[in-house]
């Protein structure tokens, strides 16, 4: 099974084609995830343990399978590298409710580390084992990654982080 290129929705907004695939149910697998990614002109890695992750500056996507037969489940995980301390874990979990209420997708959860940094992780999965649309399967995965990508800029602004990211992008005089 193949993607049409001109079925992968573009990141600026125009009206997405849809794909030319199988009429039926397919089984979605790590070689489509890998075609869906290079035609959406994403860099992509595949790590130790065999799952696709994505690289961003402030955060890095995964694209995994578990499960198996028909119970088998389709997950894209979003690691958020941005360390975060412990006594700004009220004001995150204030922020991620607010955006789990707000949007679908991703739902986004708190992980504390044991040196006391709290960082973020937005997960969306889907059943896959028993087969879905082509179709549904592309224009879900390209969602997700947009809204892991919109879910950085949104905690970025909520957070007023925007004048730390300029200052780490400045460079620094020479005295």
């Amino acid at each position: 099974m193949t993607i049409d290129p001109s079925s992968i929705p573009n990141f600026g907004g125009q009206p997405e084609p849809q794909p030319q695939g199988p009429a039926g149910p397919v089984v979605p697998d790590q070689d489509l995830v890998k075609q869906l990614l290079d035609q959406m002109e994403l860099k992509y890695v595949v790590d130790d343990e065999g799952d696709l992750a994505a690289p961003w500056e402030q955060f890095r996507t995964y694209f995994m399978f578990r499960g198996e037969g028909d119970q088998q489940i389709f997950s894209v995980r979003t690691f958020y590298d941005r360390p975060h301390q412990i006594d700004e874990k009220p004001q995150l979990l204030e922020s991620v409710d607010d955006w789990n209420r707000r949007t679908l997708w991703p739902k986004v959860y708190t992980h504390t580390h044991d040196d006391g940094t709290v960082r973020l992780i937005g997960e969306a999965q889907m059943l896959i084992g028993m087969g879905v649309s082509l179709e549904h399967f592309v224009s879900s995965t390209v969602s997700w990654v947009r809204a892991a990508i919109e879910f950085d800029k949104w905690l970025v602004e909520q957070l007023g982080l925007e004048q730390e990211i300029n200052e780490a992008d400045k460079p620094e005089d020479d005295e």
